[in-house]
Order: structure tokens, then C-alpha cells, then sequence
């Protein structure tokens, strides 16, 4: 287990979503030299902000949660963006850390990464076995680099890098912009707003068939952490539950839980997206102990609760 209690850790993207998560997490352990960068002061897509950031925090550790992502909407509007930024922050975030001597790079990557038709559940060694889902494939493969570099890096230079594959994540504080959100958070939006105006009906993408996986964002923090103080392998390691569920079947989940009693309308000229997704977890919970402890419906109640202190509209 490595001691992390006076290192200096720096967590890009620390200020987003998972980020809160991983921070509170870490000073829950005891951890108190932790640095978010904002993007304000250091953007991470410029070298000159990135070699400047190290020069100024020079960290033990980088956990690097910074990503610009999205759901299937963002990801058809914006693949050109989300494959160019997040392949250059990573590249350059870890050539960096490289040069100012980081002892230990957690790379954040993506289920969005494994290959559309892959076997369930999804084992890391099928990560290279086809091309993933064609309407998120620029993000999954933008984050493979991640694990590409490390790997050529640990080959090189001895340079301690791990890789994380998290599935879908929601909790509080996630993103509910109709534009730009994930498929529960989304949801969640869209049956509160019905049952409010009475509405009869929502619409939904797809036919409902497809099957996801989905981690409670406190939960995947704990994992990061735990991979952080015990984990120094070079293979990708799976963080999820190992538990999935249909789309329709969320949708009635989510419907129950807002109070929503009206007809959910499937959109099948919009896409499913991958057909399934569901991941073997046991070589995480070999690694560094992680196993999920947050069941979906009392994740998604907490969620709504959150959400529903901190609506805005």
C-alpha cells in the first residue's frame, strides 16, 4: 500500500463531477496536499498551461479525471472536439508528469472504450478485439491513448501508470443540462418536468432494448482512491458493479421514483447506442479490494433528492 499521507496529489478535473467525489474522498482518508487545477488559470488542452501547471504544483501523484464528455447527443454533435482535447490533455498531462519525475499517473478511461458487439460481461482483454460504438467511439478511443501511452511509458521509462475503465456513473452533483447530460440525470429531468406540467407522455431514445451499467459516483471514487494507494499494475482494470439493466427497465425505475405516471413514447429513429453493456469486475476487487456497495435504487433516490434541493428551474 503505497503512503500517500504527505504526497502532493494533483486532481485535474477535480472540480467536475467525479472529481468533488474523489477529492472528498481522499481528505476523508486523511490526505491534505491535494491540488485541483482550474481552468481558468491552467487549460490543459495548451502545453505551455500544462508545463506550467507542474512548474507550479510539482505533485507526487496526478489522478487525471479532466474529460470533456457527454451522452449520445453531445457525443454526435462534438466528435471532433471530445477526440482532439481529450487525446492532447491526456498526451500531455502524462508527457509532463513524465519530465517532472510524477511517481505514479491514474489514468480515467471509459467502457466507451471496449469494442461495440463485446462479449458480456465485458473482460479487459477484449478491450482490443473491434471498434467501439460508433456515435461515442472518438471519446472511447481518444481515452484508450490514455493506456496506450502509459503502457509505452512503464516500456521506456519505467513510469508508474495505471488505467481505470469506469462504466456509466451518476450521483449528486451530476450534470442535468438537457443538451450535454447522461441518460439518468436526463431522465430524472425529464419525468420531474412532465409530472409538473401534466404532461401525458415522454419521449425516450431508441426501443429501450439496449442494457447498461451503472456505478454510484461516491462508489467510483472509493475505487480510484483505493487504486491509487494500492494498485501498480500495467493492465486496465474494469470499475463497476457487474450488475445491468435495460434501458425500459430504467425508465420505469426512474418514472416510479419522480412520481411520473404517464406513457413513455421510444424514439427508434434515434439510436440505441452500444447494445449492452456489463462488466466483469473481479479484477478489481483482486488488485485493490474494490467491490460497488451502493445498490441502483438507493442510488437513484439519493440522486433525486439532491436534485431536487439544487434545481435552479
Amino acid at each position: 500500500m503505497n503512503d500517500l499521507s504527505k504526497k502532493t496529489i494533483l486532481v485535474t478535473g477535480g472540480a467536475g463531477f467525479l472529481g468533488q467525489h474523489v477529492v472528498h474522498a481522499l481528505w476523508e482518508r486523511g490526505f491534505r496536499q491535494i491540488v485541483v487545477p482550474r481552468r481558468e488559470k491552467y487549460d490543459l488542452t495548451r502545453e505551455t498551461s500544462v508545463e506550467r501547471l507542474y512548474g507550479d504544483v510539482r505533485p507526487h501523484v496526478v489522478i487525471h479525471l479532466a474529460a470533456v464528455v457527454g451522452g449520445i447527443g453531445a457525443n454526435r454533435a462534438n466528435p471532433g472536439r471530445f477526440v482532439y482535447e481529450n487525446v492532447v490533455m491526456g498526451a500531455m498531462l502524462m508527457e509532463y508528469a513524465r519530465r517532472f519525475g510524477v511517481e505514479k499517473f491514474v489514468g480515467i478511461g471509459t467502457v466507451c472504450s471496449y469494442p461495440k458487439f463485446t462479449p458480456v460481461p465485458f473482460r479487459e482483454d477484449d478491450l482490443w478485439n473491434g471498434y467501439p460504438e460508433e456515435t461515442n467511439a472518438p471519446y472511447g478511443i481518444a481515452k484508450k491513448m490514455l493506456l496506450v501511452q502509459g503502457q509505452a511509458y512503464r516500456q521506456q521509462y519505467a513510469f508508474n501508470s495505471i488505467h481505470l475503465l469506469p462504466v456509466n456513473l451518476y450521483g449528486p452533483g451530476d450534470n442535468f443540462d438537457p443538451e450535454s447530460s447522461h441518460v439518468i440525470p436526463a431522465l430524472m429531468r425529464k419525468c420531474l418536468e412532465a409530472k409538473e406540467q401534466g404532461a401525458a407522455e415522454i419521449s425516450c431514445w431508441g426501443d429501450g432494448s439496449p442494457t447498461r451499467e451503472f456505478l454510484y459516483v461516491e462508489d467510483c471514487a472509493e475505487a480510484i482512491v483505493l487504486a491509487t494507494e494500492r494498485f501498480n499494475g500495467t493492465e486496465p482494470v474494469n470499475v463497476g458493479t457487474g450488475t445491468e439493466i435495460s434501458t425500459k427497465e430504467l425508465v420505469g425505475l426512474v418514472a416510479e421514483l419522480t412520481g411520473f405516471r404517464g406513457r413513455v413514447v421510444w424514439d427508434t429513429a434515434k439510436p440505441n447506442g452500444q447494445p449492452r453493456r456489463c462488466l466483469d469486475t473481479s479484477r478489481a476487487s483482486g488488485a485493490f479490494g474494490f467491490v460497488a456497495r451502493t445498490d441502483l435504487r438507493a442510488g437513484l433516490r439519493r440522486t433525486l433528492e439532491w436534485y431536487r434541493q439544487n434545481r435552479t428551474v
